[in-house]
């Protein structure tokens, strides 16, 4: 048998490191001149993060400084994932921002596609939530990543573990 070379294609977040950026998101709205007197609000459950404040002007800027603080802590802002925006009590606005976990499947249905009509040398299945590529030469695997990162599929994308 031959030795296949292998890794897997993830999508997965870090908790840990999200809710450390929530805090230090939310330190900085604390600090703004901007937000005094604003009632807003930026909290995470499970994964959804909520964020509730006066007006769309604000909105934004929260948004904004989430974002700043994402990339800060290397954390790919693209698992801010679907966003909805309703009215909440007393004139305010509420966001729920759903975090984004696992590569759905039409996105891996996109991905293995794209990988076959490449002509690459390497097989890709889905396997749950995630993409197991397999290949012969390592330089095969690592062509398939690049393609994989290039094709930009909306969601963060991370490589493990790599066998060779």
């Amino acid at each position: 048998k031959l030795n296949m070379a292998s890794f897997d294609s993830v999508s997965r977040v870090d908790f840990q490191e999200i809710d450390n950026a929530i805090a230090n998101a939310l330190r900085e709205i604390t600090n703004r001149y901007d937000f005094k007197g604003s009632n807003t609000t930026l909290e995470r459950s499970e994964k959804v993060i909520t964020i509730v404040t006066d007006d769309d002007l604000k909105l934004s800027q929260v948004n904004d400084i989430l974002i700043s603080h994402f990339v800060r802590r290397k954390l790919d802002p693209l698992a801010l994932g679907k966003k909805d925006k309703e009215k909440a009590g007393g004139d305010r606005i509420r966001q729920t921002i759903s975090l984004v976990e696992g590569i759905e499947q039409d996105i891996a249905k996109k991905i293995t596609s794209e990988i076959k009509s490449s002509k690459m040398k390497v097989q890709a299945k889905i396997n749950g939530n995630e993409l197991r590529i397999d290949g012969k030469k390592r330089d095969d695997l690592q062509s398939a990543m690049q393609l994989i990162e290039d094709l930009k599929v909306g969601i963060p994308v991370q490589f493990i573990n790599f066998r060779d």
